[in-house]
């Protein structure tokens, strides 16, 4: 709400508060961004690298796996958040007019990017556990270009994959989303699960093309933009979901392409 002049108090209205909310998520996401880029050209750059994970042994190196946490969640904010905004809005819309409404729409945030870090969490110790196999392996160890192609064809065949489209039209369909999972009993807890349910079926829809990230390096601000900019059309624009083809397609020749070249991933991305 608004005080005017004379001391008269006017409640916003929907648009007002949409804007605010807006601006906010805005706010949000470009820090994430700044923060990555100014993380990536300071000295402590190589802890957003999972590479630097792989010889740590919890409890005793628990802080280097919290700073990839940190920074993977903070990746999970600049392209992710985007991509669900139209749930965010459409949330908040409908609860607005609750006292604490500003409390539950945070809190489906919060359930949201929590599955994205849960996700993030199993991807690091899942990737950590192929290198120990593949280290096994004298022919893979010197080839390790068949990690990166492998992670491109893998995330281009899923594409075509019928998941993908089911989680596809569960993100893309925000307001049957909302009805299917909001009962307005227990408020607080159902906006935390309503994130966290969001954000399943989000890692459902996009695994694949995440996990492009373990190949790329989570500081790549390039990769990050443009598979935040495939996700974040994919859901949210009228003709997104045609995108799921082409894309897929162009992954699966990008991962020929590595394999035929046979040389390791990072020495040929931007």
């Amino acid at each position: 709400m608004a005080v005017t002049s004379k001391g008269e108090v006017l409640m916003w209205s929907r648009a007002d508060e949409q804007k605010l909310l807006t601006g906010l998520l805005g706010l949000l996401i470009t820090l994430a961004w700044l923060v990555l880029w100014v993380w990536g050209r300071s000295p402590y750059a190589r802890f957003l690298d999972h590479g630097e994970l792989e010889g740590i042994s919890l409890p005793g190196d628990t802080i280097f796996f919290l700073v990839f946490v940190a920074g993977w969640t903070l990746m999970t904010v600049a392209m992710m958040l985007p991509a669900t905004m139209p749930l965010v809005r459409m949330f908040h819309a409908l609860t607005r007019r609750r006292e604490d409404h500003w409390r539950l729409v945070a809190l489906l945030i919060v359930g949201y990017l929590g599955a994205w870090t849960l996700f993030g969490i199993v991807a690091h110790f899942g990737d950590w556990i192929l290198h120990q196999a593949l280290e096994r392996s004298v022919v893979l160890e010197s080839n390790p270009w068949v990690i990166g192609s492998g992670l491109f064809i893998v995330a281009g065949i899923f594409q075509f994959t019928p998941l993908k489209y089911y989680c596809l039209d569960k993100c893309r369909s925000p307001l049957s989303f909302i009805m299917e999972h909001w009962r307005g009993r227990n408020e607080k807890r159902q906006a935390l699960w309503l994130g966290v349910h969001h954000g399943v079926f989000c890692i459902g829809c996009c695994w694949a093309l995440m996990m492009l990230m373990f190949a790329v390096g989570v500081a790549n601000l390039g990769w990050m933009l443009v598979l935040g900019m495939i996700m974040a059309i994919e859901k949210n624009m009228p003709w997104g979901r045609r995108m799921s083809v082409p894309v897929g397609v162009l992954l699966i020749a990008g991962g020929l392409i590595l394999a035929l070249a046979g040389a390791p991933l990072s020495t040929m991305i931007f």
